[in-house]
C-alpha cells in the first residue's frame, strides 16, 4: 500500500476494531495490521477520487462490476481497509474481491448483516476519542516529569533519564559523529547503535538540508533522533521496542529542554528565559513568568518549508518534520525566508501567547492557500468597532446550524474569495466536496452564498466567533 498522506487524527488499531464482539466484523483477507483514521462509505464504482487515505471505507457493492479495479484503486488511495456489507446486494463477500484484497494488501472485513455503516462509525469514533484521552494524558504527565527533570540540580541525566523510562528504552546525548555523552535506559543492541549514529549524522545541526527529526529502524527496535540548538552541534538520541501516539511530542519537549540545558555560557537574560520555559511547562500562569521574559511584546511565528527551521533570530524554535513555530522578541523584523512559508502573529505579552500562536496559524493556512511566502495577522478594521461578547454571541446564534467540518469549509472558501479549487487545495480535498458542503450550508442557513451581503455577513460571524474562543487556529481563515 502506498505511503498515503492521511488525517491529522487519532488512529485506531484495525485489531480494536476488530475485538468489538457486539459489531461481529471478520478480516477475510488483507495484512492483520493497519490503522484506521476515520469512516467513509461510498457505492460508486470508483471512489478513489473521493478518499483522503487512512479511512475505512465501508460498502455493500452495490456497483462492484470489477473487483479487482476496485480494490486495486482503493489501496492506490491508501484506505486503511475494506469492509463490505452481506445484505442486500450480496449473500456472501465474492471471491474475487477476497482475492483482489489479498494480492493488493488490502484489509477486507465481512461485515454481518445485523451490524449497519453507522454502528461501526459510532464504534470507531468513540475509540478514537479514547485513545485520543489517552495520548494527551500520557503527554501531560510526561511533560510534567520532563519538566520536573529539568529543574533539578543535575538536570541532563535526569531528563535522559525520564525520557527513557516514558517511552520504555534508551535515551542518550550524542555528538554529530555518534559518541554518546550521556545515556540512560536499557543499553541498545549493536545494530540498533550503529544505525542510532548514522540518524545522528543526518540530523546533525549544521549539515546542508538536515531535518528537524529523523526515525528509522533496526532489528524490531525504533529509532529517533532530534538536533539540538546550540553551537556544539548535540543530537538527543532514542532508541525503543516501540511507537506510541504521543511518543514524538514528548521527545520533542526533551529536545526543547536539552537544548536549553546545554546551551553554554547563558547570560542572564537568557537563564530567566529558560527558566520561564520550565516554569510554564510546570504549569505557571503566563502572567507569572512576565517579568522572567522581558517587557518587550513577543511575536509567534508559524512556518513550513524544507531544510533546516529559519533563522529569525531567536533560539525559541520548536520544528517537526517542516513545520516551526518560532517565539521572536516583538521589535525583530520578521522577512520572508528562501524555502519556508511563514504565518506572523500580532506581537503580544506573554499573557496573550496562546492568542498569538492562533493567529500565526492562519495566517499561515492564509499564505499557504494564496501562495504567498509572508503573511501576517491583521488587526483592526472594522470588526474593532464591534463588541467582541455581542458579536461572539449572535455568531454562536446564527452559526449554529452548522457543525465541522462545513464550519472549516465555510471559513476557507470565504477567505479565498469563493475559488472552489483553492479551497480544496487548502483542506487537502477535492473540489467536488468543497461544493457539496457548501451546497449544505446554504441548505442549512438558508442563505444565499453568491449574495455578497450574505457572505460578509457570514464572514463577521466566523471572525467573531475566532475571536472568542480562537478555536480554529489550525485552519483557512
Amino acid at each position: 500500500m502506498p505511503d498515503t498522506p492521511v488525517p491529522p487524527t487519532t488512529p485506531v488499531p484495525l485489531s480494536a476494531l476488530l475485538a468489538r464482539t457486539d459489531l461481529g466484523l471478520r478480516q477475510i483477507a488483507g495484512p492483520p495490521e493497519a490503522d484506521v483514521h476515520w469512516v467513509h462509505t461510498s457505492e460508486m464504482a470508483d471512489p478513489y477520487p473521493y478518499l483522503l487515505g487512512g479511512e475505512l471505507l465501508l460498502t455493500a457493492g452495490v456497483q462492484l462490476t470489477d473487483p479487482e479495479r476496485y480494490a486495486a484503486r482503493v489501496a492506490e488511495a491508501g484506505a486503511a481497509a475494506l469492509g463490505f456489507g452481506v445484505t442486500p446486494v450480496y449473500d456472501t463477500v465474492p471471491a474475487a474481491l477476497v482475492d483482489a484484497c489479498e494480492r493488493h494488501g488490502l484489509p477486507l472485513l465481512e461485515v454481518p448483516p445485523p451490524t449497519t455503516f453507522s454502528a461501526i462509525a459510532r464504534a470507531v469514533w468513540g475509540l478514537m476519542t479514547q485513545a485520543r484521552h489517552h495520548e494527551l494524558r500520557r503527554v501531560s504527565q510526561a511533560q510534567q516529569g520532563l519538566a520536573s527533570a529539568a529543574a533539578r540540580a543535575d538536570p541532563v541525566p535526569a531528563v535522559l533519564h525520564q525520557l527513557a523510562t516514558r517511552l520504555g528504552g534508551w535515551a542518550g546525548l550524542l555528538t554529530p559523529e555518534g559518541s554518546v555523552l550521556q545515556a540512560a535506559g536499557r543499553d541498545p543492541s549493536t545494530r540498533a547503535s550503529a544505525a542510532l549514529r548514522h540518524l545522528a549524522a543526518v540530523v546533525a545541526p549544521g549539515t546542508p538540508g538536515s531535518p528537524a527529526s529523523a526515525t528509522d529502524t533496526s532489528a524490531d527496535a525504533h529509532l529517533a533522533a532530534y538536533p539540538l540548538a546550540g553551537p556544539q552541534g548535540l543530537v538527543l538520541g532514542i532508541v525503543a521496542e516501540g511507537r506510541e501516539a504521543g511518543d514524538h511530542t514528548i521527545a520533542g519537549v526533551a529536545s526543547v529542554l536539552l537544548s536549553l540545558l546545554t546551551a553554554p555560557r547563558q547570560g542572564a537574560g537568557e537563564a530567566a528565559r529558560s527558566a520561564a520555559l520550565v516554569r510554564l511547562l510546570l504549569g505557571a500562569a503566563p502572567g507569572e513568568v512576565a517579568p522572567l521574559l522581558g517587557e518587550a511584546p513577543w511575536t509567534v511565528v508559524h512556518a513550513r518549508g524544507e531544510g533546516a527551521p529559519p533563522d529569525l533570530g531567536s533560539p525559541l524554535v520548536d520544528a517537526d518534520d517542516g513545520h516551526a513555530r518560532v517565539l521572536v522578541p516583538g521589535g525583530h523584523d520578521i522577512a520572508p525566508h528562501p524555502g519556508w512559508t511563514l504565518g506572523v502573529s500580532a506581537p503580544v505579552a506573554a499573557d496573550g501567547l496562546a492568542a498569538a500562536d492562533a493567529q500565526a496559524a492562519r495566517a499561515l493556512r492564509r499564505a499557504e492557500a494564496a501562495r504567498t511566502t509572508l503573511v501576517r495577522h491583521r488587526t483592526g478594521g472594522y470588526a474593532s468597532l464591534v463588541d467582541p461578547e455581542e458579536a461572539a454571541a449572535y455568531a454562536r446564534q446564527l452559526l449554529a446550524p452548522l457543525t465541522e467540518p462545513l464550519l472549516t469549509t465555510l471559513r476557507c472558501w470565504l477567505s479565498l474569495h469563493g475559488s472552489w479549487d483553492r479551497t480544496a487545495v487548502a483542506l487537502g480535498v477535492h473540489r467536488n466536496t468543497v461544493r457539496q458542503r457548501l451546497a449544505r450550508c446554504a441548505a442549512l442557513l438558508d442563505a444565499d452564498l453568491d449574495d455578497m451581503d450574505v457572505r460578509t455577513e457570514l464572514w463577521l460571524a466566523l471572525r467573531g466567533a475566532d475571536g472568542s474562543a480562537e478555536s480554529h487556529s489550525g485552519q483557512c481563515e
